[in-house]
């Protein structure tokens, strides 16, 4: 169900969307903070989180996404 909010339609990500999401956030935070050494990511933590949670918010904001 979407629901507006100052003007966005807001409406839920689709589930293969906030899979990813959680995915590569959950896999930064294990690289940061529980010392599991993955090459790509333990370069780009921050980079990894905030592409992250871009997916989720554009899963939000976007109809159909």
């Amino acid at each position: 169900m979407a629901v507006r909010r100052a003007g966005l339609l807001l409406t839920a990500p689709s589930v293969p969307l906030f899979a990813i999401a959680v995915v590569l956030a959950v896999l930064s935070m294990l690289v940061q903070y529980g010392g599991v050494d993955i090459p790509l990511i333990r370069e780009h933590v921050f980079t990894t989180l905030a592409v992250a949670f871009a997916i989720l918010t554009a899963g939000v904001l976007l109809r159909g996404a």
